[in-house]
């Protein structure tokens, strides 16, 4: 039986602006939403997808940051909300009616907060809609956000604490960023 391959995070800049751009095109801002706060917060999909609205807002101004205990772990987890995540749920939250800040703030239409297979499929489908090519799904979101912190001189010390990860090594191979590294290393130094 074949190992299941890893997600991978989306490297290319370019392809995130063409699903960003993509996802702001649809009628419905959630999953644009949903897309945006994921590579910008990297949460896992559960932690995510829990968030309450009023995690984020008190109905006037949305937070700086927001604390959680993280389902996976039972552990505190405080993360910033920057300019473009912050900007993406005052777009999705101006599309309602009223705002009960009880409510999940990713709203699945059959009640209750939207589930991970289906947020799965809808980054599954978004990235064969744009002939993006590779093996996302869920995690994609988060790796996206920790590969890119990290190919801007983040220390990964700091990268482990954001996502959690016991050790620097579990926070390289999670990225996917190992093998580049190593590579890297061999061909940066010619004795």
């Amino acid at each position: 039986m074949p190992i299941p391959k890893e997600v991978e995070p989306i490297r290319n800049i370019k392809d995130i602006n063409k699903i960003k751009q993509y996802l702001y095109g649809k009628e419905n801002k959630r999953d644009y939403c949903i897309f945006v706060v994921g590579i910008n917060v990297g949460l896992r999909a559960g932690d995510l997808l829990s968030l309450k609205i009023s995690d984020v807002t008190d109905g006037k101004t949305i937070f700086d940051e927001v604390t959680i205990k993280e389902e996976k772990t039972g552990k505190a987890r405080t993360f910033v909300l920057n300019k473009n995540a912050k900007d993406a749920i005052r777009t999705y939250l101006d599309t309602f009616k009223s705002v009960d800040l009880n409510d999940y703030l990713f709203k699945s239409r059959k009640g209750g907060h939207l589930g991970v297979r289906p947020l799965h499929h809808i980054i599954k489908s978004t990235l064969k809609d744009l002939g993006i090519k590779g093996n996302y799904g869920t995690h994609t979101l988060r790796k996206t956000m920790a590969f890119h912190r990290y190919i801007n001189k983040v220390p990964i010390e700091t990268l482990q604490k954001m996502l959690n990860h016991s050790s620097s090594e579990i926070t390289l191979r999670y990225i996917g960023i190992t093998k580049e590294v190593i590579t890297d290393c061999y061909n940066a130094v010619n004795l």
